[in-house]
């Protein structure tokens, strides 16, 4: 129960002189300070009648409705902006709807998605920061679903970040919610784009495939060109940041805490799904993110996609998660497990298979009972979604160049207005 300024404690003496003087007297006898009366410990004391039935305490007004705020996207190829958007979106209302944007939707004004609506759902539903998702969501707000969301779904406003989200004729797809003065901006996170992403992997996979060709003949693996490089990871990670995405608490005294560890590359629904199933077995769900040298020794060094402070705040983001290990050993040791109190190591059924099979990471937590092999819901992997991109080359190169063309036409155009 919350309450408002201990101003009430005054005007229960003030009005009540006589009532509360009593209770002052028996919590004395029962040996209790006064000065436990000086802030929310008031409603916590154990006595025979409620202290808020006497009317002394005055209750924050419960009728206030709670501000809700609406953002929408495509949340293909899910990553640590996008998740940061919703928290900045989140931190504007007490509850935050998401529109999830229809796999049509998006291949009519950007191209084919990477994963797939149900693949986007359970990415974004599983995200700690999201109250409700709104699938089929269209890809431009106009006044007819605007209208919707202001009354069916009680929306406050709408959410968009400061970078430009334009409609194929080159409109501002947020204009409607703009003009009905219910809109709300929140900064964009740099270093970070489905489109850069894509980027990475094409390269990332062209440059393996140059070096098995230079493995198999003579043939030269080709040098990286401006492209290819301009795919290197911009984002440089601060302590702030990672405050913001953590739960910020540990486990409690007799928690039952369950280990789980992996790359978590290119972020995906079957990672959020194997993270559910994992904190379903306990009370506190750590997770072991490997390196990059680790993860490079271990799947090639075309991996991973996304380095490693990158995935950290992927799957901190998530809801199942309450804590992380930046940069975990591969091997899971016992003075480890002594240390971080575990109680049980799971693995799932489907992960990419490392090049170096020699060694058993899990040995020591099956030696001691408290390993468990858990069947991973989806058959996704980094790998796929890759090969996904691979499969579409030509598609997702125009939709990269498509939306490059469009920010530089909004940016040349809005510089032109400003007169700059």
């Amino acid at each position: 129960m919350d309450y408002e300024h201990n101003s009430w404690i005054w005007e229960g003496v003030n009005y009540y002189p006589r009532v509360f003087g009593g209770l002052m007297v028996t919590a004395a006898l029962l040996g209790l300070s006064t000065s436990y009366f000086g802030g929310i410990g008031v409603p916590y004391l154990s006595l025979p009648c409620s202290w808020s039935n006497l009317g002394i305490f005055h209750k924050k007004k419960s009728g206030k409705r709670r501000i809700r705020v609406y953002m929408d996207g495509c949340f293909d190829l899910m990553h640590y902006g996008h998740a940061n958007a919703l928290r900045q979106a989140k931190a504007l209302g007490d509850e935050l709807v998401v529109g999830l944007v229809s796999d049509e939707e998006i291949v009519a004004n950007k191209g084919p998605p990477v994963l797939s609506m149900s693949e986007r759902l359970a990415l974004v539903s599983g995200l700690k920061w999201v109250d409700e998702v709104i699938t089929d969501a269209p890809y431009a707000i106009t006044e007819k679903f605007l209208d919707r969301l202001f009354h069916e779904y009680k929306i406050d406003y709408v959410i968009h970040g400061d970078d430009p989200c334009l409609l194929p004729d080159g409109t501002d797809a947020y204009a409607a919610a703009k003009k009905a003065g219910r809109y709300k901006q929140i900064k964009r996170t740099e270093g970070v784009s489905s489109t850069d992403i894509v980027g990475r992997i094409l390269s990332s996979l062209r440059n393996k495939k140059s070096c098995e060709d230079h493995n198999g003949s003579e043939v030269k693996p080709q040098e990286e060109n401006p492209s290819q490089a301009s795919h290197i990871a911009q984002f440089l990670p601060t302590s702030r940041r990672i405050v913001q995405f953590s739960n910020g608490k540990g486990p409690g005294p007799n928690a039952r805490i369950v280990y789980i560890d992996g790359a978590f590359d290119l972020f995906h629904a079957g990672h959020v799904e194997i993270l559910k199933k994992a904190r379903e077995l306990g009370d506190f769900l750590l997770v072991g993110i490997h390196s990059d040298e680790t993860v490079s020794e271990h799947r090639g060094n075309h991996y991973p996609i996304m380095h490693l402070h990158e995935r950290s705040l992927s799957v901190l983001a998530s809801r199942y998660v309450d804590e992380v290990i930046i940069g975990s050993p591969w091997e899971i040791t016992k003075d480890m497990i002594t240390t971080f109190n575990i109680s049980l190591v799971v693995h799932g059924t489907v992960a990419e298979k490392s090049l170096n099979c020699e060694l058993d990471p899990y040995e020591v937590p099956k030696s001691m009972g408290i390993f468990r092999l858990l069947e991973s819901p989806k058959d996704i992997t980094t790998a796929t979604v890759a090969q996904r991109i691979m499969a579409n080359h030509e598609a997702y190169v125009k939709r990269n160049a498509k939306k490059t063309r469009s920010e530089q036409r909004y940016y040349e155009e809005k510089k032109f207005v400003s007169g700059d």
